[in-house]
């Protein structure tokens, strides 16, 4: 049963959005105590060039994290020819997760339980996670030269409506004390885990980006929800055993204003399970 905890919106909605009558909004800001990246130091180590068609990341040296910090690297981008879509089984070593299409045609996608991807020597399973696309959407390979480096898990898209990334990191990346039950909450309030960790989803600096921010709890489990323009977005964030998990949903601005609500209904189905 989810249960939402806490809601706060920022002002420069956009006038295709509509947001929900349930939702109490206010002003506020996410500066109050929260350590981030200037925009000097972004624009030193890189950037993400998004425009309304098209997307391309540059080459990004990792930014310093000191606790947790994030690096910048820009996770929103496709290497190479991996935008061309492979079907599911088809390369060695990938396990289909999809399930059939539900009644509304969209698919529930689960990591499986022996899919490959350590993610640093002597770490345990990965612990599964799901989430819900529409039939079209498709698992693209991830390569080892991936700009996201080894911690990006999991790609999906759609030409037609967006895409989407998976980041499963070591929580010793980020802090020393938070053991192997790790909850998103230790590792900080959501103004804290966005400013930290949004340059390595984005490649930037995210101040005055973040259109709002959201705290969900399903089965116990606290989830961290944002929306940042630009560029579009949604990231999901949580903890579970001694990992960090980062759930991102993207598209161009004609896939955003096609798409928004889909869009928002895959970041916001995002578990670990």
């Amino acid at each position: 049963m989810a249960t939402a905890l806490s809601t706060s919106c920022y002002l420069s909605w956009r006038s295709h959005r509509q947001p929900s009558s349930q939702v109490i909004c206010h002003s506020s800001s996410l500066q109050n105590g929260v350590q981030r990246a200037s925009s000097a130091d972004s624009a030193s180590k890189g950037s993400c060039l998004i425009n309304e068609e098209s997307e391309s990341c540059s080459t990004l040296s990792l930014v310093n994290r000191r606790g947790v910090l994030a690096s910048g690297v820009c996770l929103l981008g496709f290497p190479g020819e991996s935008l061309a879509v492979v079907k599911q089984g088809l390369l060695a070593g990938r396990i289909p997760g999809l399930s059939e299409p539900d009644e509304n045609g969209w698919r529930t996608y689960r990591r499986p339980d022996d899919k490959s991807g350590g993610h640093g020597v002597g770490w345990s399973p990965i612990i599964p996670y799901a989430f819900r696309v529409p039939e079209e959407w498709e698992e693209v390979p991830v390569s080892i030269a991936d700009l996201g480096g080894t911690e990006i898990d999991l790609r999906f898209a759609n030409s037609k409506q967006g895409r989407l990334f998976v980041v499963v990191a070591p929580v010793l990346r980020f802090a020393d004390d938070l053991g192997d039950n790790a909850i998103i909450e230790k590792i900080g309030p959501p103004e804290k885990v966005i400013n930290a960790f949004g340059p390595e989803m984005i490649g930037d600096n995210v101040e005055g980006k973040v259109l709002s921010s959201n705290v969900a709890e399903h089965e116990g489990r606290t989830y961290y929800q944002f929306e940042l323009e630009p560029p579009h977005i949604f990231i999901t964030a949580t903890a579970a055993g001694n990992r960090l998990y980062l759930f991102g949903v993207t598209g161009s601005g004609l896939q955003w204003k096609r798409h928004y609500t889909d869009l928002k209904k895959i970041a916001e189905s995002f578990r670990v399970v």
